[in-house]
Order: C-alpha cells, then sequence, then structure tokens
C-alpha cells in the first residue's frame, strides 16, 4: 500500500513554505522509511529553495539533515531495524558498483542520489532512503543535536581525515557559523592548536565552542600577522576574501581548504604556492565509513551541534531567522 506523507513545500522559486502531502510507492527491498523527530536546516536549504543553483524541481520539500528511529525497512535490510534511532545526510542512496563505491568513496559515486535533489526531503514526518545512506545514531548522542552532524558536521570532519591533519598540528577556521563552529569543536577534540578566525562581536563564543585563540577576520592586519603560522586552514563562508593573504598564513606545506561554497573564482598568487609547497583543496560531504566514524568521535567526546529549535510547522519563521544570519548556530525542526 503506498504511504502517505505530510510535509512543508515551496510552491515555487522563493516562495512560502505551504503544508503539502504527497505518496510514496510500496518499501522496496533496500529501502528504509525514517520517522522524523528532527531535521535541521543547512543553508544549502535555502539556496535550493531559491534555486540559486538551478537544480530544484517544485514543490520542493528540503531537509537533509534528519534524525529519528526506523519505521519500517525492506526485506534486503539487515543492519537496520524498527526503532533504531538514525540519520540521514546529503545523500540518499548510492550506485554501490562504480569504481568510488567500490572503494570506500560513495561520497564521489558518479550515480548518487541526494535527498533534497529530485525527491523530498526531511521536512515533513517520514523520508525515505536506501539503508546504506542511513546510519544508526550512537546512544551517547542526543537526537535533538545530531541531525546537523549528518552534513555540517561531516563537511567539516571529512578533510580532517582525508588529508591526514595530525593533533599536533597548528589549525584555523575562517567563519564560524553553522559549520565553523563544528570545526572548533572537532579541531580541539582532535587535539590541534585551534584559531578562529571571525568578527569581535563573536569571538567570546568562539572560544567557548574550542577556539584557542582567535583573530577579527575584518581586519587586514590580523590576517597578515599570521604569515607562516597554520598547518591547515579551513573556509567557511561564502564569500570572497582576501585569500592570498590566508595562502601566506600556511606554513610550508600547509593546506587552503574550502568547504564554504564562495561562487567567485579564486584569485591566487602562484609563488606562494610553489616556493611553499601549499596545498589549495575542497571536498564535500564523507563517505558512509567517514560519517560513522565521525559519529563514533563525537559520541567519545560529547560533540553535538549548538542549535535553536523552531516546530516543524513554523518553518517559514525558521528559515527567515537563518536568512537573517542571526542563527547560533544551527536551526532545527522539531516534528
Amino acid at each position: 500500500m503506498p504511504t502517505t506523507v505530510h510535509a512543508y513545500a515551496a510552491p515555487e522559486a522563493g516562495a512560502p513554505f505551504e503544508t503539502f502531502e504527497y505518496d510514496l510507492p510500496d518499501l522496496g527491498p533496500h529501502d528504509v522509511d525514517i520517522a522524523v523527530e528532527h531535521c535541521g536546516i543547512c543553508h544549502s536549504d535555502l539556496s535550493m529553495q531559491q534555486n540559486e543553483w538551478g537544480l530544484t524541481a517544485y514543490p520542493f520539500v528540503p531537509g537533509h539533515e534528519v534524525a529519528g528511529r526506523i519505521k519500517s525497512v525492506g526485506e534486503h535490510v539487515k543492519h537496520l531495524k524498527a526503532g533504531d534511532r538514525v540519520g540521514l545526510g546529503w545523500h540518499s542512496a548510492y550506485c554501490m558498483t562504480c569504481d568510488s563505491c567500490m572503494g570506500g568513496h560513495h561520497n564521489m559515486c558518479s550515480d548518487y542520489e541526494q535527498t533534497i535533489v529530485g525527491r523530498h526531503g526531511g521536512f515533513a514526518d517520514l523520508v525515505r532512503a536506501k539503508a546504506e545512506a542511513v546510519f544508526k545514531v550512537p546512544d551517547e548522542l542526543d537526537l535533538k543535536e545530531t541531525g546537523p552532524l549528518l552534513c555540517g558536521g561531516i563537511t567539516v570532519f571529512n578533510p580532517m581525515v582525508q588529508f591526514g591533519v595530525r593533533p599536533t598540528d597548528s589549525v584555523a577556521v575562517v567563519g564560524i557559523g553553522g559549520l565553523g563552529h563544528l570545526a572548533l569543536k572537532f579541531a580541539n577534540a582532535w587535539g590541534c592548536h585551534v584559531t578562529a578566525f571571525t568578527s569581535e562581536s563573536k569571538m567570546q563564543e568562539a572560544k567557548d565552542l574550542g577556539a584557542h585563540e582567535t583573530i577579527d577576520s575584518r581586519d587586514p592586519n590580523g590576517v597578515k600577522s599570521c604569515e607562516g603560522r597554520f598547518d591547515y586552514i579551513v573556509s567557511t563562508v561564502n564569500v570572497k576574501l582576501d585569500w592570498n593573504a590566508y595562502i601566506k598564513a600556511l606554513s610550508a606545506r600547509g593546506r587552503m581548504h574550502y568547504v564554504g561554497a564562495v561562487m567567485e573564482p579564486l584569485d591566487l598568487e602562484v609563488f606562494p604556492l610553489i616556493f611553499g609547497q601549499k596545498q589549495v583543496s575542497g571536498s564535500p560531504v564523507g563517505s558512509p565509513s567517514t560519517i560513522n566514524t565521525m559519529l563514533r568521535f563525537a559520541a567519545r567526546h560529547g560533540i553535538g551541534a549548538t542549535t535553536e529549535h523552531f516546530k516543524m510547522s513554523d518553518v517559514n519563521d525558521a528559515m527567515e531567522h537563518l536568512e537573517s544570519g542571526k542563527a547560533r548556530y544551527r536551526v532545527v525542526l522539531d516534528v
């Protein structure tokens, strides 16, 4: 029998969310249905609502930071069962046959499905995904704070694993928001010396979140004073900055890494890269294996997102709060 989902959808680009119902077909053998309890709001949800990337199909149901419990599983699903506490992030399925999947890099899959692209997401009472993209949440983690780990959290955790950030490294985080505040928490627990580049108004908050020191990102001399200091800098912002100043702030063989989606081209001087053997890179969310590693690490160190909560029915107020830039630091909808 078809399953009716009760959701909130934007009927067109930039339009307010309205109640929306749709039917899911019979559960497939590798599918799971998640009863949504909490769903984080990512800036990507806002970008998709407004069709900034040209990917959105309407009516549009966002939500890819889902935390809830398994309602039902397909006949071939063995590692999950009804009642399990689980999370779902940006990906809802992988092809499981390409070289990337077979090599354990599912996040590089050539034919993955995205939870809110071409399908309906977690601003709803139920969301469906393939079992391989759904993750058990350790008992030590509060389900209310876990959804944002499945997108924002793994986005900043993944490059620490992929590029071998060491506990002895000096790490800087540019921008302390939905991504940056989690980067501070993870880097601190990883054992790094952590510096936050942020506005003066957030400096004490950044220290409370795990920064050992702060630098005013709006002071041109602040970045220049750091020449040669950092082994790893992660940028979480989506605006253009003086990237050459940050490159100069790297130590020899240091890495400048981007997880914030800056739309303008990077204007970089080549000689500091060549003579310092420095690296510039970017990355998306992580593979299932890395996501599970992150969840275990977060459970061990008591790491969750710092959140503000709204009722699912107040979704328009929540989206407005996010768009205003006032969120501290991740907005979560509660069913």
